[in-house]
């Protein structure tokens, strides 16, 4: 046995050796400087992956505002300085956006590839997403999401004969919650099977929602979902519910879903409903997260919550809208909604603490990236990337960095601020938690006007504070640093209680 093992042992060290000698990617000249790591294949993986923010801070001190790290067996070239950002958008000819991005949701959601290159469907794919996150389809889903959020939180807060009671409960399982069932319903459509049957079918969806975004990291990362027993049931589930017998029972099924269903029509009923997850998960992965910040910061500062109030009454007031449990529901349009600049500060302040994406683009071909600080040579399927954390928390753009200010993105006269600049240089790309250029998030309007409405309502209908007035802000989630925005690592206990309207 001890044999064995000893052989073992050398066959290994001599496969490193070999690598370390033939296999190891050299610096040539011209490119950014390079960081291999010392495992093979995973190169600095578990140094990012411990704490993203840092190990690339460390690693801009080094080499300074790009290098390249070997991840996962990938070359990532990690672009640091906000002044080259556009400059990288600008390469666009020689870098291509889908491939990571159609491999990892193959990877996640466990469909056949939707990359149009693949053949399995045509470049209307994301004409039809785009097209039904905008102009008058935005409209008509904002107005279903504002409808379906005071159908779930109103219910919950039947009006009392006397007081009022306050009800305390975790926030981010709170806002899970409310904001999950709500975009479900907006989405996907209501079942007639009645309020109770169908509130309880989306409280096993949320269940099975949670099992599966557990390992979604892991799935992204490569890992086999089969690996994750749970969680693979859980995705088989919530997939299950999104097949076409199941839509067509449903009642105002959003036009982003229906689209979808007809753009995807090379694609059996199974592929179709994994490819619908994949739009759940989008529509809600970060937009929960988000929504919880928002809501957080917003009551942990009385600053922001008295200008927020201020501002939503002043709008409702001016939109003729009333706060009424007997009345029908309040409704905000679009140019109401884009008119609240105190609540698009509070928004983009909270993200800009909270988000970690990571803008990933693969060179097509060998070709020289030219930036601020130099031109680099980059060599073909490798991975050009921004980590638009580094720029969000740099006193030099933001001062003060990690302190939350509401008015941060408001100008001296109260309107939306869009001047920042980092080194006496004014930036092009100051606020990135939705990507950027090709890859920037097509859903980042809706997912804004429903956190935006989920204020107003919660400002409009509660009395709300925290169990702890003087809670510290909960650290933030890593592990899923490059998804987005990151979850808080422990639940926040707050009180809330219905207004006397």
């Amino acid at each position: 046995m001890m044999s064995i093992s000893l052989l073992g042992g050398i066959v290994t060290a001599v496969c490193c050796c070999l690598w370390l000698l033939l296999g190891m990617r050299r610096r040539q000249t011209g490119e950014p400087p390079l960081e291999s790591g010392i495992i093979p294949y995973l190169g600095c993986a578990l140094q990012f992956g411990a704490n993203p923010l840092e190990f690339l801070r460390a690693n801009q001190r080094k080499h300074g505002h790009i290098f390249t790290c070997q991840l996962m067996g990938n070359y990532v070239h990690f672009i640091t300085n906000p002044l080259s950002y556009h400059k990288v958008l600008c390469h666009g000819k020689y870098l291509d956006w889908k491939k990571f991005h159609f491999t990892a949701s193959a990877k996640a959601f466990g469909h056949r590839s939707i990359d149009p290159s693949d053949g399995n469907t045509t470049d209307n794919i994301n004409k039809t997403i785009i097209k039904t996150l905008q102009g008058d389809a935005l409209n008509l889903l904002a107005a279903a999401m504002m409808e379906n959020l005071q159908l779930v939180l109103r219910p919950q807060v039947a009006p009392q004969p006397e007081k009022p009671a306050w009800v305390t409960e975790g926030m981010y399982s709170f806002c899970y919650r409310v904001m999950f069932e709500a975009g479900y319903v907006t989405l996907f459509g209501k079942d007639p099977i009645g309020h109770d049957a169908q509130k309880a079918l989306i409280l096993n969806n949320l269940d099975n929602f949670k099992q599966f975004d557990k390992i979604f990291p892991a799935l992204v990362a490569g890992f086999p979902i089969h690996v994750f027993k749970t969680g693979h049931y859980a995705r088989e589930k919530l997939a299950e519910g999104l097949r076409l017998q199941k839509l067509r029972k449903r009642d105002h099924i959003s036009e982003l879903v229906r689209f979808l269903n007809d753009t995807l029509s090379t694609l059996d009923d199974a592929e179709k409903a994994k490819s619908l997850l994949a739009v759940l998960w989008a529509s809600q992965a970060n937009t929960i997260p988000a929504t919880f910040w928002c809501l957080f910061q917003t009551i942990r500062s009385p600053e922001a919550m008295k200008a927020a109030s201020e501002e939503v009454n002043k709008t409702l007031e001016k939109a003729g809208q009333k706060i009424s449990l007997d009345d029908k529901p309040i409704y905000l349009n679009q140019i109401e909604l884009d008119s609240m600049p105190v609540l698009d500060s509070i928004i983009k302040e909270s993200l800009r603490l909270s988000s970690a994406s990571l803008n990933i683009r693969t060179a097509k071909e060998d070709f020289t990236l030219h930036l601020q600080d130099g031109s680099y040579n980059i060599r073909k399927d490798d991975i050009i990337a921004l980590y638009p954390q580094l720029m969000h928390l740099d006193p030099e753009i933001y001062p003060d960095p990690l302190t939350f200010k509401y008015d941060r993105y408001l100008d001296e006269n109260g309107k939306t601020k869009t001047t920042f600049y980092s080194h006496g240089l004014k930036l092009k790309y100051y606020y990135m938690p939705f990507g950027s250029g090709a890859t920037i998030c097509p859903g980042r309007l809706f997912a804004v006007q429903e956190i935006k409405q989920f204020l107003i309502l919660m400002l409009s209908y509660f009395d709300l504070e925290l169990v702890e007035s003087h809670v510290k802000c909960p650290p933030l989630d890593q592990s899923r640093a490059g998804l987005g925005i990151l979850p808080p690592s422990n639940d926040i206990e707050f009180r809330y209680k219905l207004k006397h309207l």
